[in-house]
């Protein structure tokens, strides 16, 4: 059971045990009225006195039915008393300990973290980040400042900070030091330009990738260090227009993260200067890989050529978009002194050269 599940079970029996008081005092009340013939005031305060065990002598002398109608109702006025004292002692050393030991465990597994990715902001965009990321095996930590958006996380299996991002004791919990890449997924663009400067304040070669809602805000968020803008808005709406005019290309991108292409995969490799694929034109470094196929190649100044020649010769630091069975992506650049190196290291597939982009898990 959850935190909240927990919590809420606790209060419930507190409250019920608060209703059964109630309930006891108001029919000792009644009964001392009906029995003894006294008055409310006299009744509520027998009844009172004697549910509570303070020990004050009876306000008049009592029947025979009034001392064992007494009697029982000590037995139930304790007993309720005990049921509510010991429901509130559980909701508040469980709920203490639980929060603290389960802050401590989170803790110490976020701290064993390498080459994660930090999402700041676990609204609907951050959210679809991190199922995302999580289909990919990818490790991440959530930060965000509302407990609630914090507990569907938990629920999700992801490690999460309670937290402002744009503190920086907040990052530094969430690894920042260590991480891969920090994505700024706040609903406020102000938010996101401020998480970003703090990110590259605290650790200037992290990669940020940034949400931005306004496109008045994306040259702000560039100047302020963002590796990469991202408008939810615009793509959504280019998306829409390629689903209207070209539905066959969005499926074409749709269908790479399902397990309907078995073991093809759409993946990043970057050309190291001691992989075997530098130097060598494309259909000569591809040669004992298979059936991979080159999407593209982003060069050095950050140009993408889609649709490269077979012809082209690979310069070091390029990146190749390719797509192919997951062991013929691995073998690229295998038979020289190096491999190509992955532009994330938290990979998990089975090889160790390869950032693995969509496709087979």
């Amino acid at each position: 059971m959850n935190q909240l599940g927990l919590a809420s079970t606790h209060y419930s029996r507190v409250l019920f045990g608060l209703v059964v008081l109630l309930a006891v005092l108001v029919a000792g009340t009644a009964g001392y009225m009906l029995i003894e013939d006294w008055s409310l005031l006299d009744a509520a305060y027998m009844a009172s006195i004697t549910i509570t065990t303070v020990g004050y002598s009876e306000v008049r002398p009592l029947s025979q039915t009034g001392k064992l109608f007494t009697i029982g109702l000590m037995f139930f006025g304790v007993g309720a008393a005990f049921y509510i004292l010991t429901a509130l002692v559980a909701t508040i050393i469980e709920g203490d300990l639980r929060q603290i030991f389960g802050a401590r465990r989170m803790k110490v597994m976020i701290e064993r973290l390498q080459d994660h990715y930090i999402i700041c902001g676990y609204g609907r965009v951050g959210e679809q980040v991190a199922r995302e990321l999580d289909s990919r095996h990818a490790s991440l930590v959530v930060i965000d400042k509302d407990e609630q958006r914090l507990e569907a996380a938990r629920e999700a299996g992801q490690l999460v900070v309670l937290g402002d991002a744009t503190v920086e004791e907040t990052l530094t919990a969430a690894g920042l030091d260590r991480c891969h890449a920090l994505i700024a997924a706040s609903d406020s663009d102000a938010t996101n330009t401020y998480i970003t400067l703090t990110a590259k304040g605290l650790r200037p070669e992290t990669y940020v990738v940034a949400r931005v809602g306004s496109q008045a805000v994306e040259p702000k968020l560039i100047q302020a260090g963002a590796d990469r803008v991202v408008s939810p808005y615009r793509i959504s709406g280019r998306r829409l227009a390629f689903a209207a005019l070209q539905p066959d290309i969005t499926d074409f991108i749709d269908i790479f993260p399902s397990d309907s292409q078995g073991e093809r995969i759409l993946a990043e490799v970057t050309v190291e200067s001691d992989s075997d694929c530098a130097g060598k034109q494309i259909g000569e470094a591809l040669a004992n890989s298979g059936d991979v196929v080159v999407l593209a190649v982003r060069d050095g100044g950050g140009r993408l050529n889609v649709g490269p020649s077979r012809s082209r010769v690979l310069v070091p630091g390029e990146i190749l978009i390719v797509v192919g069975d997951e062991a013929d992506v691995g073998t690229i650049g295998a038979s020289g002194s190096g491999r190509p190196s992955p532009r994330a290291s938290n990979d998990r597939s089975v090889f160790s050269g390869i950032r693995r982009l969509l496709g087979h898990h």
